[in-house]
């Protein structure tokens, strides 16, 4: 069974979220630095080939712990990540994307990010 979360429950997770998607997007910049170098001059300031696997079990890692606290994974550039909730009887996803310092987004099941609404403040 998929975890639901409440509002506060979701707002809770946030700090541990913020300090992970932090690290997930620096990362993830890294990365995208580091394969590019390496194809257009095989090499890197950030380093080779066992710099970038390390950084891809790391970005793994961190999807997992996302998927294991019960946020899914909806894209990863940008950074966008969904709450289970309900809202008002409603299935909803409480939504969080890249740059956001704070959960204030929902959107129905039914809908996804098209249907993203501003979460009233309780």
């Amino acid at each position: 069974m998929d975890r639901i979360f409440t509002v506060e429950e979701a707002r809770a997770l946030m700090p541990a979220l913020l300090e992970r998607a932090g690290e997930f997007v620096s990362m993830r910049g890294d990365l995208a630095e580091l394969a590019q170098d390496l194809r257009e001059r095989g090499a890197s300031r950030l380093g080779g080939l066992p710099e970038a696997k390390a950084f891809e079990a790391r970005l793994e890692e961190i999807l997992g712990w996302f998927g294991a606290h019960g946020v899914e994974v909806k894209g990863i550039a940008p950074l966008l990540l969904d709450f289970p909730s309900e809202l008002d009887g409603v299935p909803v996803r409480l939504c969080w994307l890249e740059g956001d310092r704070d959960l204030g987004w929902y959107h129905r099941e039914d809908l996804g990010f098209a249907g993203r609404r501003p979460l009233r403040r309780a």
